[in-house]
């Protein structure tokens, strides 16, 4: 027995049922359901007209008085529990009289904006024999869904149809799986697939006679196109699992997609769909137009709670300005949230409520200034204004669909009413009420704005991330949120660049993470994100059918509390600064990534810049990181750790300092810095006591020439290019995430110049244990090195041989300097590793150029050009395109300039530099050239 069913049956045994009625909770108690389930389905029972329901408190229902004379209700009944893949809607019929109507001469826009859309509307289902196909067009909220079960409400006013029922079919549900989509639709045969026990009809069957809506049309796989249009042509199919054409079908066919149908569709399928009709977007309607749907929608909202609704101009002019990327369907989300506001605000006024523009959430506000910047706009929607407007309950509005993709699954005016009686009962006065009631409402209607941003963003991100990780994110949303789970705004991109991550090792082959002890401590401060990250791992599991192991209900358990909506308090601010061009910025950019976190700022120190210069940098990013909390300053080394008392002075911010920063210490700031309860005091009291979230380092027992026991100094790899910024940053990015691969977070990567580079090495060792170096040069230190070749080769994974070899044997591991005699280096594998690092560039047009170059340096010069120089100069150069491609020049001071011009290989470098300018139509900067001479340079003085 369903839900509904047992409600139903639950009223009959009531003989209040047909006096007095019963109340949501009576139900709720006698029959064990949940309150949200019980309150549903009654009141889809009063739009029913099946019982009725009082005006008062608390809200009664009883049955609807069956001797009273009834109208056939031309509008489609409204479902009572939403499935899956498809909602029905079919008209109810008493055997009486029936209203011959056109529901489009209702609509708004009828005669302007949407004319030739009605038009076009009528012609296509008015067509002999059987109609034509049409395909519906326009952004996100435009009204695609409600043009659509107009067009049906049309059908039936005309009598065209010989099925009642428009069949709704949603292709994105089931786009990651193409074989349950063609078996929703075309329905399968017994053993067609595992879990297939018996033949199945489909939604086309289904809907043989009728009408079927396909919305998001575009996200239907190619193969099931051309079923469709296969099935448009002859009105025959197969079922999954057939051979032949042997089901036949007559169905009229609605598609939908806010896609553009030339570039998301098979132009096969688009030419068999003769009706194109495009919905126009908010701001494209007229002012009379967009006035006319406020008040539509306010209507509706009036008849839910059965009083007036009283606004004045500024509500209205803020209403309809705050649509800014959701159309329709945004405006109907707002006005539900303000008249909500309005109705707990009025909760005792049983004739009207009113909607108070000092009351209405800041985004809906902007919308007042929004419109008042049109001023034709302002002046024409002025003059249809009077100063009160006043909306009254008017329950013969007729409409074709009573719920859309905007629509609340539930009463919230009635959630709103019991609420607050139960918050009256407990003695709370009416301010902690609204407090604690608004802050519930926000919760509920929340999921429309995150929505709508994402439909904003997806385009970019899904260029990035696979759509189909997107969809299973957006699934897993729509859990936490009936799970009353409120995340922030970042969710999406936080948790689809989580499980893109996590579906990648697996289909890679890489191990699986193993969880420290310190991750399993921290998941003991989240019992209710632990319990989410279980259900979660069910749901992977079932949509990617592979299992998850169990180590990933920890990761996802810190996952859901970094991604939780913020505090309202301020946090502690975090400011990264370390020595390099891009170190701390580096380790901001990992943890913003995972936690999107909002009070982290980093500064880098460049190795040549004054401390004095520094100071004031970190300074400016104190002030604009403190929201009145304080902020925790992670630095590295020598003379940042010394600026904390100038810091207060300078700011009037307190700010405590700790060194020694690593990537997994400021991922820790930032999540200690998240909970509510978190102070300055108690996250530099955690952190200092921190020690990362992998194994902890075991000091090796055999000293060496290069370290000692007891040396506190943090390990190092020293990756070297010509500039410290291109291929030695695209190095550390390598390294770092093989380090993070193999759990080791005590080791940092560090990018610095091929100039001045034994200056810049003794400076580093004085506060890091270089154990190894990389990149286009040999330094002179008793240190392995790989080179560049090598390093492109074996993809990083050689550094983790010499760190484990020199841990096990406390040797320097000189054995494993893979120094390069540049044997077996070509052109093709030359373009390979252009491929691997650069993103800008066409490795394909770009190595025979970079090639030529090297070529004619090499006929120049008096030196051998090893392979090995010859690689670290062709990184280099396309390094050097790339910059030009992205605007990002490279910066060498005048007199480094200057140190270069008139020598001999200057001379050759401008006279090769014309290779490149002749093919690419490109001119290298001095300072480019500058840098070249000096890896030159700095090979040939090795």
């Amino acid at each position: 027995m369903t839900r509904r069913e047992k409600i139903l049956a639950y009223l009959h045994r009531q003989p209040t049922a047909n006096d007095d009625g019963v109340t949501t909770l009576e139900v709720t108690e006698a029959l064990g359901l949940v309150r949200s389930n019980v309150s549903k389905e009654l009141n889809a029972l009063v739009r029913e007209n099946i019982l009725v329901k009082s005006t008062g408190r608390p809200v009664r229902y009883c049955f609807k008085d069956v001797a009273a004379p009834k109208v056939r209700q031309t509008k489609p009944q409204n479902q009572t529990a939403k499935q899956p893949t498809t909602q029905t809607s079919s008209q109810t019929g008493t055997g009486q009289a029936e209203i011959e109507t056109d529901f489009f001469e209702t609509m708004i826009g009828r005669n302007e904006s949407l004319k030739n859309q009605v038009e076009q509307a009528k012609a296509a289902i008015l067509y002999p024999p059987h109609g034509l196909n049409v395909l519906i067009t326009g952004p996100t909220g435009s009204g695609k869904t409600y043009f659509a079960n107009a067009m049906y409400q049309f059908a039936c006013d005309k009598k065209v149809l010989t099925h009642e029922g428009i069949t709704v079919f949603n292709c994105a549900d089931y786009a990651h799986n193409p074989q349950l989509l063609m078996s929703q639709l075309f329905g399968y045969t017994k053993g067609a697939f595992t879990g297939a026990n018996e033949d199945k009809e489909g939604l086309i069957q289904q809907a043989d006679g009728g009408m079927l809506f396909l919305d998001e049309v575009h996200r239907l796989p190619p193969e099931g196109q051309e079923m469709i249009f296969y099935f448009m042509d002859h009105g025959t199919y197969n079922r999954l699992g057939e051979s032949g054409k042997t089901h036949h079908a007559n169905v009229r066919l609605v598609c939908a997609t806010t896609e553009d149908p030339e570039s998301s569709l098979l132009q096969t399928f688009v030419r068999r769909i003769p009706i194109m009709i495009q919905m126009p977007a908010f701001k494209k309607r007229t002012m009379r137009e967009r006035l006319a749907m406020l008040k539509q929608l306010l209507t509706m909202e009036a008849n839910r709670i059965h009083r007036d609704i009283k606004l004045n101009e500024d509500v209205v002019q803020a209403l309809i300005g705050s649509v800014t990327y959701g159309n329709v369907g945004q405006l109907k989300s707002n006005i539900q949230l303000v008249c909500a506001q309005g109705f707990l605000g009025s909760i005792n006024n049983e004739t009207e409520i009113k909607l108070v523009f000092d009351a209405m959430p800041a985004n809906i506000k902007e919308g007042l200034p929004r419109i008042a910047s049109n001023r034709s706009e302002q002046s024409e929607l002025t003059k249809m204004l009077e100063p009160t407007l006043v909306i009254h309950p008017d329950n013969s509005t007729r409409s074709p669909a009573d719920q859309d993709n905007y629509e609340l699954p539930y009463n919230l005016y009635e959630v709103i009413g019991e609420k607050a009686q139960v918050l009256q009962d407990e003695g709370l006065d009416q301010g902690a009420i609204n407090n604690f009631i608004m802050t519930d409402i926000n919760v509920h209607l929340k999921s429309f704005y995150k929505n709508a941003k994402f439909d904003r963003d997806v385009n970019n991100f899904n260029e990035i991330i696979d759509q189909d990780i997107i969809d299973v994110t957006n699934e897993i949303g729509n859990f936490l949120q009936e799970e009353r789970y409120d995340v922030g705004e970042n969710y999406l991109y936080g948790m689809s660049l989580h499980i893109s991550s996590f579906i990648k090792r697996v289909q890679s082959g890489k191990p699986l993470r193993r969880v420290a002890q310190n991750i399993v401590s921290m998941v003991a401060d989240y019992p209710r994100e632990f319990s989410l990250s279980q259900k979660i791992k069910v749901m992977l599991e079932e949509h990617y059918q592979m299992p998850v192991p169990d180590s990933e209900l920890y990761y996802l358990a810190i996952l859901l509390a970094s991604l939780k909506a913020e505090p309202n308090l301020g946090k502690v601010g975090i400011v990264v600064a370390a020595h390099g061009n891009s170190t701390a910025s580096s380790m901001v950019h990992v943890v913003q990534q995972l936690l999107s976190a909002d009070n982290l700022a980093s500064f880098d120190m460049a190795l040549e810049m004054d401390p004095q210069t520094a100071l004031k940098g970190i300074a400016q990013q104190v002030k604009q990181m403190d929201q009145g909390n304080g902020v925790l300053l992670m630095v590295d080394m020598g003379s940042l750790g010394t600026f904390t008392n100038k810091l207060v002075e300078m700011t009037g911010v307190e700010v405590k300092t700790i060194d020694m920063v690593t990537t997994a210490m400021v991922l820790e700031a930032a999540r200690k810095s998240a909970l509510i309860d978190s102070d300055l005091e108690m996250v530099y009291q955690e952190l200092s006591d921190f020690n990362g979230y992998s194994r902890p380092f075991q000091p090796v027992e055999k000293p060496t020439d290069n370290l000692v026991i007891g040396d506190s100094r943090q390990r190092a790899i020293v990756a070297l290019c010509a500039t410290g910024q291109g291929t030695a940053a695209k190095i550390k990015e390598m390294l770092d995430e093989v380090l993070v691969d193999h759990l080791i977070d005590d080791i940092v990567v560090i990018p610095i110049s091929v100039v001045n580079m034994g200056q810049t090495l003794e400076d580093l060792k004085r506060n890091y244990h270089i154990i190894a170096t990389t990149g286009v040069t040999r330094p002179k230190i008793p240190v392995p090195f790989i080179s560049l070749k090598d390093l492109l080769q074996g993809g990083g994974e050689k550094f983790i041989t010499l760190i484990e070899d020199m841990e096990t044997s406390g040797a320097p591991a000189q054995t494993k300097d893979h120094l390069d005699n540049a044997e077996g280096l070509t052109e093709q594998k030359a373009q390979q590793y252009l491929g691997q690092y650069f993103t800008f560039i066409n490795p394909q047009k770009l190595i025979g150029i970079l090639w030529r170059y090297c070529d004619y340096v090499d006929e120049q010069v008096d030196f051998k050009l090893t392979n090995a120089l010859r690689i670290s100069v062709v990184m280099h150069l396309a390094g050097a395109i790339e910059r030009y491609l992205t605007q990002s020049p490279i910066t060498a001071t005048k007199e480094e300039v200057v140190s270069v011009q008139d020598t001999p290989l200057q001379q050759v470098i401008l006279q090769a530099n014309q290779i490149i300018e002749s093919a690419l139509n490109l001119t290298l900067t001095d300072e480019e050239v500058y840098y070249i001479v000096k890896l030159f340079d700095t090979e040939t003085a090795e």
